[in-house]
């Protein structure tokens, strides 16, 4: 991470909301409170961001993915670069809810709009009665509203990157549900222990939700790579099977050799694959 906490400061990271809206359970990250406005400790938020990009990392490097989630106006068109850039699957319109807790159904929900949405690329849509065509098409309509990140969603993800835990509750509280990790971006209006990555800062600025989103981009790249890798050096790691490994022949040691009277001695035994016999050599000029 490559941030420091002045950047965080020239970020607005830094304002939370009026005090009369703050969550007493964001009190240990609240510095002060400053004309009726709460103060986030940015020191903290430095040590806590650091350690939810590590963790991100980690995540992605091992194979998992990351669902990110950002429905409102601010973090709509942020999270659409992140998720487009790493090909994570995203959320910006309405989160439908049971998305986790009824995947079941959502994937099937899933298939049917990517098995639609082949028809429409082979041109098989156009070759339907027209009612029946008319009608597929405002049922994707309707679909790419709520689906529109999630078509490279196969399975659960392994984490959660959300924006702003109070807007996108049911989110958290699926995820929660079902023990998925969730790293976010906390306001002070909201409650940080329903996260197990919580990111004290302010989710209504733009240039502070794109810093703290950039952090997590780079965690994700950086995780992508470190998975690459990996499958680089397991695909050139050599596999012996058992059934495959040299078989060595078996030798006999061969210590019964005669030797011949005109050849030289020899000495000790000899490796041979099965005992050997030499005849004596038959001069010819000798007389029978």
């Amino acid at each position: 991470m490559n941030i420091t906490v002045k950047d965080l400061l020239d970020a607005g990271v830094h304002f939370g909301h009026q005090k009369r809206r703050w969550n007493p359970k964001s009190k240990p990250y609240i510095f002060d409170h400053r004309q009726g406005v709460s103060i986030i400790d940015l020191e903290k938020t430095h040590r806590m961001l650091e350690s939810a990009a590590r963790f991100v990392e980690e995540s992605v490097a091992a194979g998992g993915d990351i669902l990110i989630i950002g429905t409102k106006k601010q973090a709509q068109e942020i999270v659409r670069e992140m998720a487009t850039t790493t090909n994570m699957p995203f959320c910006v319109s309405r989160w439908m809810g049971g998305t986790l807790t009824n995947y079941a159904t959502v994937k099937n929900s899933l298939e049917k709009y990517r098995r639609w949405l082949r028809m429409e690329t082979d041109g098989q849509l156009d070759k339907l009665p027209k009612k029946e065509a008319s009608a597929i098409r405002r049922e994707m309509a309707r679909m790419h509203r709520n689906f529109e990140g999630m078509l490279t969603m196969m399975k659960l993800p392994d984490a959660m990157f959300v924006i702003d835990t109070k807007s996108e509750h049911i989110a958290v509280a699926e995820g929660n549900r079902i023990g998925i990790p969730i790293v976010a971006l906390v306001d002070t209006n909201s409650d940080p222990s329903l996260t197990q990555h919580p990111i004290p800062g302010n989710d209504d600025a733009v240039k502070s939700i794109r810093l703290v989103a950039d952090v997590i981009l780079e965690a994700i790249q950086n995780g992508l790579a470190r998975r690459e890798v990996k499958t680089a050096q397991r695909g050139l790691a050599p596999i012996v099977r058992p059934e495959f490994q040299e078989v060595q022949p078996e030798v006999t040691i061969a210590a019964d050799i005669t030797v011949g009277e005109d050849e030289e001695e020899v000495t000790g035994t000899a490796l041979r694959p099965a005992p050997i016999r030499r005849k004596k050599k038959v001069d010819a000029a000798k007389p029978e």
